[in-house]
């Protein structure tokens, strides 16, 4: 009989090498090999056996090839899980038969969440929750202290993905809770919970399942210390959706944010508000990202950024001041450190504003990531207010991104970007000029530019 072998799995990508080393060979990842052990090679009769149960699980999906215009396809039937922020990053409610992993550092709310999701959803569907972490009395604590306690939610403190499969087959629940996955090991692996083939195998099982059965399966999992998921990668791509739950370090709001969704858009966002009874949906979030100035200050402009289907207001800060060393610091918090410098050498090359000799600072108000390239003009904007100590004039609100040639160009959905802001008493803006609507909503003043100086000067006319 072949005898189990020892190999190292690299924690990126699950590429195997004979032998440890520093970097992996395969996606270039420093320090993410770990060893696992392989079983042996299953024999050509219980291969047999092994192809025929999953010719019978898998019974009823064609293998034959057939004409796209001849497959009748339908719309998702989608069950609200009654937090409406997760329902919108989910792409408008569960789906059956999905897949979702959702990540995050400890302690952000992964768990209380999901708690306070399954609480509601138990009203009316089966629910299992299998938590791998705590112990049932640790999860009915928190219930209490969430005031879900007395509902219908089923428990099951259960690490062994077979167990937890078999435990489904027999309750038969509408949406399956895995907490966390980082714990789930496989009888058919040899190596420890949380080793590259654990994790993939577990999920595999579970994905599998979910699929076969229409059951909603949700996968809680850590995050490393560079912000993704642990493990490797490719549990994202066998899973329909991924989640992340960020935070702002000291803040009580907390952000969930879709990067991957096969039943609906990307990008969207969710905000909630952390208290003493748990965590609680944010209906207006550009509040919490706006500050709110008592006074005009210098150096804050307000932009409308599209995150998903929701457009925000976030306002922009920025601090420059007459640098103390050699060489002038550049740091950007919620926006591309790379892309401020560049923005810089455009403001001096087009705009005739030299910042050479300065420390730039920029800061998005409330921790969140500002990723679209609508933040190139107010963020120019803010800087030039820091630096001339001239605060923007009141009531504006900018957006725009600015090219490497002094233009500025536009941004997709322009209009529903003013009619945001008009609907938070902004009167003024300055945008691109492709999208300057032909009727401005009423009682705001549009000024259009089409180049970095054209702002420049109607900052410095006002």
């Amino acid at each position: 009989m072949a005898r189990a072998r020892t190999v190292y799995e690299c924690e990126n990508c699950g590429a195997q090498a004979p032998k440890w080393s520093g970097q992996c060979m395969d996606c270039g990842a420093w320090n993410t090999l770990s060893e696992a052990v392989i079983a042996p090679a299953a024999t050509p009769a219980s291969a047999r056996a092994a192809k025929g149960r999953g010719s019978a699980q898998y019974a009823g999906a064609s293998s034959g090839v057939v004409n796209l215009s001849d497959v009748r396809g339908r719309e998702a039937a989608r069950t609200g899980t009654g937090l409406g922020e997760l329902d919108r990053v989910l792409g408008g409610g569960l789906v059956a038969g999905s897949a979702v992993l959702i990540g995050g550092d400890p302690g952000i709310g992964k768990s209380t969440l999901l708690l306070q999701a399954c609480a509601r959803l138990a009203r009316e569907e089966g629910v299992l929750y299998v938590t791998g972490e705590e112990s049932l009395e640790q999860v009915r604590l928190r219930a209490e202290r969430l005031e879900v306690g007395e509902t219908s939610l089923r428990l099951v403190a259960e690490t062994c993905v077979e167990r937890i499969i078999a435990t489904a087959e027999t309750e038969k629940p509408r949406v399956l809770i895995v907490d966390s996955i980082q714990t789930i090991f496989s009888e058919a692996v040899q190596s420890a919970p949380g080793a590259v083939g654990q994790l993939r195998e577990s999920a595999a099982q579970l994905v599998r399942f979910a699929k076969q059965t229409g059951t909603a399966v949700f996968l809680v999992g850590h995050v490393t210390k560079e912000g993704v998921i642990a493990g490797p990668r490719v549990l994202e791509h066998m899973v329909d959706t991924v989640l992340y739950f960020e935070n702002d370090a000291g803040s009580r709001y907390r952000v969930i944010r879709a990067v991957k969704n096969r039943f609906g858009a990307v990008n969207e966002l969710g905000v909630f508000a952390m208290d003493d009874v748990g965590l609680k949906e944010v209906r207006n979030p550009s509040a919490i990202f706006l500050s709110g100035h008592q006074s005009d200050v210098s150096g804050s402009a307000v932009m409308v950024a599209r995150e998903g289907s929701r457009p925000l207001l976030v306002e922009v800060q920025a601090l420059v001041d007459a640098t103390q060393t050699h060489n002038p610091r550049r740091v950007a918090l919620g926006l591309d450190q790379n892309r401020l410098s560049m923005l810089l050498a455009v403001m001096h090359r087009h705009g005739g504003i030299a910042m050479g000799d300065q420390d730039v600072f920029i800061n998005v108000v409330g921790g969140l990531k500002v990723e679209e390239t609508a933040a190139d003009l107010p963020l120019l904007l803010a800087a030039l207010s820091s630096f001339r100590d001239r605060p923007l004039p009141p009531g504006l609100v900018v957006f725009g991104e600015v090219g490497l040639s002094g233009e500025v160009r536009p941004v997709y959905n322009g209009e529903e970007r003013l009619n945001e802001a008009a609907k938070h008493g902004f009167r003024q803006a300055i945008v691109p000029r492709a999208n300057a609507p032909r009727k401005p909503p009423e009682g705001m003043a549009v000024t259009p530019v089409r180049r970095l100086s054209d702002a420049i000067d109607a900052i410095l006319r006002d």
